[in-house]
């Protein structure tokens, strides 16, 4: 069953690697993905940015990479148009969201999510909770994913303590509101720019450490987990309880730190839909978003600069 779909739409493209304000191009008229019999069609609404997405256009992981041209996007909101034979969780007319690529770095969709249309296996979908706009839901998934998969390989549980290294960015924010309102931490701290302090305070973090000031090592307190999503892996270890774990999203990642690349899973969202729709967990969206569909190169561009709080999200997809 499919609602009217057309058979080209609206897409950013990129036919060579390079920097995204070089390579990044508007294409107004591309084929509509086919949809396979595990898959969707989703009729996009909005999309969040992700480093991975200009890291892949920047050609830092060519060697498993689907083959050019390529539409990017990992994130996504909207709505179903067209489901696959086999698909049973979501009819057309459904509300979903979900980070398209189940292995982030192993052949990603050429047809990403920065296009007026998607397809995506109904396992890496959930339903979009109510009381989220598409823009908040397509803010989720990769970094949500990322934020609860590592907590789990850390072995995280009520009242351990954590430290959040990069607290502001898409993942910390997720990593802190999920280790208070989730797992029920004893003690959250996190680090950031001064600037940013006072939105760790406001996620829940007990400790907000400014690292352009402090080195966060050098605390007399330890923790049972460091969350590494900036790249300090050497000096978490300094951080850490002895027995304590120290787990990273940052590559190379070095034994015995935890280092893994997210695999995405709705059902992790779907367990996740009650925390959000009771407001308990929030989407972390930076002020200078939305930006228009128009607007994606400059969206990427501040995205680069490594300076966004929380997410950067497109919103409206025409």
């Amino acid at each position: 069953m499919a609602s009217s779909v057309p058979t080209h739409m609206k897409a950013w493209m990129y036919s060579e690697y390079g920097k995204s304000s070089q390579v990044l191009k508007f294409e107004g008229s591309v084929p509509v993905p086919d949809v396979k019999d595990d898959q969707v069609l989703i009729k996009v609404a909005a999309v969040s940015l992700n480093p991975i997405d200009y890291k892949r256009m920047e050609k830092a992981f060519a060697s498993t990479d689907s083959p050019l041209p390529t539409i990017p996007g990992y994130d996504v909101a909207g709505v179903v148009v067209k489901v696959g034979n086999e698909v049973t969780k979501f009819k057309v007319g459904d509300e979903v969201y979900g980070d398209i690529n189940e292995n982030a770095l192993d052949h990603p969709k050429v047809n990403g999510s920065l296009a007026e249309y998607t397809a995506a296996e109904e396992k890496l979908l959930a339903h979009k909770p109510q009381n989220l706009s598409f823009g908040e839901a397509a803010s989720l998934p990769l970094t949500i994913e990322t934020a609860y998969e590592g907590l789990e390989r850390a072995g995280f549980s009520a009242g351990k303590s954590i430290l959040v290294l990069g607290g502001a960015g898409g993942v910390g924010t997720h990593v802190i509101q999920l280790a208070k309102h989730f797992y029920g931490a004893s003690k959250i701290a996190a680090t950031a720019s001064t600037k940013k302090l006072q939105v760790l305070r406001n996620l829940g973090a007990d400790l907000p450490i400014d690292y352009t000031k402090d080195n966060f090592e050098d605390l007399p307190e330890k923790f049972d987990v460091v969350y590494d999503a900036v790249g300090e892996t050497e000096r978490a270890f300094k951080a850490v309880k002895e027995g304590g774990k120290v787990v990273t999203i940052v590559p190379p990642g070095f034994s015995p730190a935890i280092f893994f690349i997210l695999k995405s899973d709705g059902t992790v969202l779907e367990k996740l839909r009650p925390h959000l729709e009771s407001c308990k967990i929030k989407p972390i969206i930076d002020p200078k978003s939305p930006f228009p569909f128009s607007q994606t190169v400059e969206a990427f561009s501040f995205l680069e600069t490594n300076r966004a709080t929380g997410k950067v999200v497109i919103d409206p997809i025409p």
